[in-house]
């Protein structure tokens, strides 16, 4: 009654006046609960227009020399494209649905990926487009163009086109038996001989044309080879075969193969097009790019995460940049590796108990001791990373640097900051720079039009421009857990095709 009440007291202060809202509303309130209860005003019913549906596309009936012709062009296309690691072909149906839809299948496969969402890790953030090639492959039998349609469906760029072509050369190393173990021993360089180098020249002349395979001698131009090849894996090019190059050299050339499987499905999650001005931090190598028109046009080391702490990969957009951040520490980084050192520790180090009790959470205060350094680069993203800077650099020496908790250090992040903000007439480099100065924390939004997406991928094989191919560790073990998902998933999807 008394909401009634309120709302004729409403309507009657909109029409009659406040007087008269006055003189009404003690009444209101006064009527007995046995009074006629208020007339509601049947509502009309809010009509939803929705879209007709989209034409169903029936299966397309192929002639006899379009189905030669596709079952031509399917019999090793998936071998090809890196979907299976057996080079033995599965047999193809013969009937018209059953080979129609193993082209929609590959089509799926090589466009977007061939995992189901099922088999994506919780890490692994990228996610593809949805495709349905159904449209696309109507129309390619209607015109007669199969053969083109299925070419411009793997992803279209030159890195994928890289790592295809060495995919058939590593291919090929295997198929002629890879190569032995090299045996492990003291460090060899110039001056060593005997069988280790022996074994050392047989084993790097099958990726390298230009080393002599045979002689038991290690002089100049085979350290000239081992420095290539410790390039080529990401390592120290002392041209001293240590531990770590031995560790590279012996990785079986089947190991190889899918780990340039894994990368390439990999390419298959992006988006058709990236966008030309982006950052791209390959996680395996440590590295930041930052890409204008499409072309690179700065790069720098970073710090990536360790193995248990790892970098997910993801795409987001920097939105802002904030300036003397302070560290809000994650409850399991407080808990395992700062509450233990005490309060005494803390407060000397520029941590700042917040909270009492079970609520207790640690922040680091801004300044020189600061984790997070001067700079902090936002972009939004469900595993809470960001890129920032540090005030340790040692670690940007080193060739190995996933030491991170999982977010992304930075060598140069002053530059970049200048970078991203050049277009700011409020924020060039003077004022950055007095800013910073303050020692007080301050978030600086970028523009809509300058916020820039970023992408962290994970990139352990790639190919040059010369088409020599580089391999970097695997430290997460993502490479075989992603090319056994890839094979295991055209296993099930090959036997659902054929069961239809």
């Amino acid at each position: 009654m008394l909401r009634n009440a309120t709302a004729w007291t409403l309507a009657v202060t909109l029409v009659g006046g406040p007087l008269l809202a006055q003189q009404v509303a003690p009444a209101l309130k006064a009527a007995p609960a046995q009074t006629a209860p208020a007339q509601t005003v049947p509502v009309p019913p809010t009509i939803q227009v929705v879209p007709p549906p989209p034409p169903i596309i029936p299966l397309p009936v192929l002639n006899a020399g379009q189905a030669a012709q596709v079952a031509k062009l399917l019999a090793d296309s998936g071998y090809a494209q890196g979907l299976r690691h057996d080079g033995t072909p599965a047999p193809l149906p013969t009937d018209n649905v059953a080979l129609v839809r193993a082209v929609l299948d590959y089509a799926r496969a090589v466009h977007s990926g061939r995992l189901d969402t099922s088999d994506f890790q919780e890490d692994w953030g990228l996610r593809p487009a949805a495709y349905d090639p159904l449209p696309g492959f109507a129309d390619a039998v209607k015109r007669d163009r199969i053969a083109a349609w299925l070419r411009s469906l793997p992803p279209p760029y030159s890195g994928y086109d890289g790592l295809q072509k060495g995919l058939a050369i590593y291919r090929d190393i295997e198929a002629k038996g890879g190569w032995a173990k090299l045996p492990a021993g003291p460090d060899l360089g110039i001056g060593a001989s005997g069988p280790r180098v022996a074994a050392l020249r047989k084993r790097l002349a099958v990726e390298d044309s230009d080393v002599a395979a045979t002689g038991d001698k290690f002089d100049k131009e085979l350290q000239e080879a081992v420095v290539r090849a410790q390039k080529r894996y990401g390592l120290n090019p002392t041209g001293v075969v240590s531990t770590g190059t031995l560790a590279a050299l012996n990785v079986p050339a089947a190991d190889r193969v899918r780990q340039i499987m894994a990368n390439m499905e990999r390419w298959r999650w992006l988006p058709e097009a990236l966008p030309a001005k982006r950052i791209q931090v390959n996680i395996a190598a440590a590295v930041l790019t930052v890409f204008e028109g499409d072309a690179p046009i700065a790069s720098m080391k970073a710090v990536t995460g360790r193995p248990g702490n790892e970098t997910p990969m993801l795409q987001s957009r920097i939105h802002s940049i904030v300036l003397n951040p302070p560290w809000n520490v994650p409850t399991g980084i407080a808990a395992k590796e700062l509450w233990p050192k005490g309060e005494a520790y803390l407060k000397k180090t520029g941590y700042k108990i917040i909270g009492t009790g079970t609520s207790r959470r640690l922040q680091q205060q801004p300044g020189p001791r600061s984790a997070l350094g001067l700079y902090k680069f936002d972009f939004a993203n469900p595993y809470a990373v960001y890129l920032h800077d540090t005030p340790v650099q040692t670690g940007f020496a080193s060739y190995s640097r996933l030491a991170s908790h999982g977010c992304i250090r930075l060598e140069k992040p002053g530059p970049l900051a200048q970078l991203l903000l050049r277009n700011d007439p409020a924020w060039q480099p003077d004022e950055i720079n007095a800013a910073v100065a303050t020692g007080k924390t301050q978030r600086v939004p970028l523009q809509e039009q300058d916020q820039v997406s970023v992408y962290l991928l994970y990139w352990t094989a790639f190919a040059s421009a010369n088409g020599t191919m580089n391999f970097r560790a695997d430290p997460y073990g993502w490479d075989g857990t992603l090319a056994a998902k890839v094979e295991k998933r055209s296993a099930i999807t090959a036997a659902a095709v054929a069961a239809r």
